[in-house]
């Protein structure tokens, strides 16, 4: 906003107490320019204002119709993505809207699917979080030249995930519907898919909450969730406990901080009051989490698309100004919703007074407390796209705030599409009887149960509630479930994070040396020929018994210094061995991928890191022009043989030594060293000038 001695300045003041709402325009006198402004409770124009006072624009004849909330003028607008070609919508490939369009035009109507467009665009491929904004534009743009976009959720069924979801709740035999086979089999075609198998995952979650490693259930997860942690680069994953409301014992402490120094461990505070651990190897999770269990920590749920936190400040416990105990009661709502699993994550907070400490309107659903209970907020998000929270409810005690809680969040998981937030979900809702827009919808569904769905939002949330497992501690007791984090399966021996990428210090601590940009050394790998063991002489080799390979599952094993994959396609009734390293960053982690299938037929994985899809019979990219190693695999009784070169042959091409992914030059720090000395030394002894 202008500085204070500013005298261009002319203020409009939208007051509402009994709504939760203030709004403060400040535009110039003449009323042709917005200058700044402050909004409070209900935020929804937030983008479209400061756009208007940053980037300047036409305002209407009248500035004051800015100045009303959105839930004031009888609808709620639903955030533009901006059109401007130049602005960036993937931060990880550095692609524009017009990046995006341009490649739209280029496949044409009939062409351009979103898997296509991300392909060709290499938006929405890193860390996925611009895909909803890569798929609206692709909507807005098919539109514009005739089309329009599909709302099938993958090439293997004809529905929305709102669809199938209501399909699974709605079965008369729900025997029927338990498994992601009954439902292919009933609902889609084919293998399914990296989209598919997750999302059918979730909503068994959702629905009958069993364990997502039994069952089969393990080969519908996502990366993440079926390590039950976070893949960071080079392969390892990170350890989150949860900490209810922020509050940890003393005990709790030590006992995170002995667990990180045995197994060097990156460790960090994050935003959302608790602590991460980096750098874990796979085979080391279940240990890891046997020592945390043991001072009562449990699983944080950072790999799920499940609750993450509540956030809290130390309320009326401590603070002079806080007017209710809203570490409790944060304690209270983390404890029961942790574990749910949802479309995309949720976050929550409970702010102590009106000063929001814990930033509540930012969150999923928020709470702030008052002198009569506490005000609750609904659709609120951080992120590249920030939505301030809506008001749902004042002055209400903990337990309606609970009631209300599961209702909202019951009806997002039963018809919000895939990995949707509650912030777009909440904006795409029909408006209320009275005009009120997409909270007024709310109001009347969740607190006057006007479709008459309240007892079924009611019910299933409370099975979820008492059916809550914490997902480590059912690992760490289970020796069937603790096998399946082993790391090769024909094998005890171990290659340490060390061995396949260098750890480099920082601040004290260790982390992994920084990936190159693509195109680099040590990415996108390609071996020297297309059939670089074609001359070889070839034997068959027991790597394992069939039981020690799951079912629809990758599985690495060792050979030599050599990691492969073996992949049980037991859908397909097939075998299918790779190297296990992907070729485009150079990190041993296919064996992790989901396997499914294309439309015409094709077995696939996708790469957990950044699934680029490989045909798992010829090894070739799906996606792309990189290619894997393959290896024939056959089965003589309850053996697993694979078709394989000499170990020294393999290793020379494949051995995880000759594959590690080291520091370049760039990163290397000299400060204070002999080379640093001879480098400077050097330079002032040379005569040409540095400019």
């Amino acid at each position: 906003q202008p500085p204070p001695d500013d005298a261009d300045v002319s203020d409009l003041v939208w007051n509402d107490p009994i709504g939760g709402i203030y709004r403060k325009l400040i535009f110039n006198k003449a009323g042709t320019r917005l200058r700044g402004g402050i909004l409070v409770g209900d935020a929804n124009d937030y983008s479209k204002l400061h756009k208007l006072a940053v980037q300047g624009g036409e305002l209407p004849e009248n500035p004051a119709m800015l100045l009303a909330p959105t839930s004031a003028r009888g609808d709620v607008e639903e955030e533009e993505l901006s059109d401007d070609p130049n602005t960036q919508i993937c931060s990880c490939n550095d692609v524009t809207r017009g990046d995006i369009a341009d490649t739209i035009k280029s496949l044409g109507v009939d062409g351009a699917s979103l898997a296509e467009v991300k392909t060709c665009s290499k938006a929405g491929t890193g860390c996925g979080g611009c895909e909803p904004d890569v798929k609206m534009i692709l909507k807005q743009e098919l539109e514009k030249m005739g089309g329009s976009l599909s709302n099938h959720l993958c090439e293997h069924f004809a529905y929305s995930r709102p669809e199938l979801m209501a399909l699974v709740r709605t079965d008369a035999d729900p025997t029927s519907v338990d498994s992601f086979e009954k439902i292919l089999h009933k609902h889609g075609h084919g293998d399914g898919c990296e989209i598919c198998k997750p999302t059918i995952g979730s909503i068994l979650a959702s629905t009958y909450n069993g364990i997502i490693l039994d069952d089969g259930r393990d080969a519908l997860q996502d990366t993440n969730d079926r390590s039950l942690a976070n893949m960071q680069r080079g392969g390892t994953y990170s350890v989150v406990p949860r900490v209810p409301g922020g509050e940890i014992t003393p005990e709790q402490l030590i006992q995170m901080g002995e667990t990180a120094k045995k197994y060097n461990l990156y460790s960090k505070i994050t935003g959302a009051q608790r602590i991460d651990f980096f750098g874990a190897s796979k085979y080391q999770l279940p240990d890891i989490w046997e020592e945390l269990g043991s001072v009562g920590l449990e699983s944080g749920h950072a790999y799920g698309k499940a609750l993450r936190t509540v956030k809290s400040c130390v309320g009326s416990t401590w603070c002079r100004f806080g007017v209710q105990d809203s570490v409790g009661f944060a304690i209270r709502v983390e404890n029961r919703y942790k574990g749910v699993r949802s479309p995309h994550k949720t976050k929550s907070a409970v702010s102590g007074c009106v000063r929001e400490c814990a930033e509540a309107q930012g969150k999923d659903f928020g709470m702030i407390a008052t002198e009569n209970g506490y005000n609750l907020y609904v659709g609120g998000n951080g992120g590249v796209n920030p939505v301030h929270a809506q008001l749902l409810a004042t002055d209400i005690d903990e337990d309606t705030v609970l009631k209300y809680l599961d209702r909202y969040l019951m009806y997002y998981i039963l018809t919000a599409d895939r990995l949707e937030r509650t912030a777009p979900w909440q904006a795409k809702l029909p408006s209320g009887k009275n005009g009120g827009g997409p909270i007024e919808h709310l109001k009347e569904v969740i607190i006057e149960d006007s479709l008459g769905i309240c007892g079924e939002l009611d019910s299933r949330m409370q099975y979820l509630v008492d059916t809550y497992h914490d997902e480590w501690a059912e690992v760490v007791n289970d020796p069937a479930r603790r096998a399946k984090f082993k790391q090769f399966v024909n094998t005890d021996e171990v290659q340490t994070r060390e061995e396949m990428i260098e750890f480099i210090d920082q601040r004290g601590q260790v982390r992994p040396t920084n990936w190159v940009p693509d195109g680099q050394p040590q990415t996108n790998w390609k071996p020297d020929t297309t059939d670089v063991f074609s001359r070889s002489e070839k034997s068959w080799v027991s790597v394992g018994k069939t039981s020690d390979f799951a079912p629809n599952v990758g599985s690495a094993i060792l050979y030599g210094d050599s990691q492969l994959a073996v992949f049980n396609n037991a859908q397909r009734g097939e075998w299918y061995c790779t190297q296990n390293m992907c070729p485009h960053k150079q990190a041993f982690v296919l064996s992790q991928g989901i396997i499914g299938g294309t439309a015409d037929g094709i077995a696939k994985v996708a790469c957990p890191l950044h699934k680029k899809q490989f045909d798992l019979a010829d090894g070739k990219q799906l996606d792309g022009d990189l290619s894997l190693i393959t290896f024939a695999v056959k089965i003589e009784g309850d053996e697993v043989m694979v078709e394989l070169p000499a170990q020294i042959e393999v290793d020379a091409i494949l051995g995880t030594k000759g594959l590690r992914v080291g520091s370049s030059c760039s990163e290397l720090d000299i400060s204070g060293t002999d080379l640093e000395k001879e480098i400077l030394n050097g330079v002032r002894n040379t005569t040409s000038t540095v400019v």
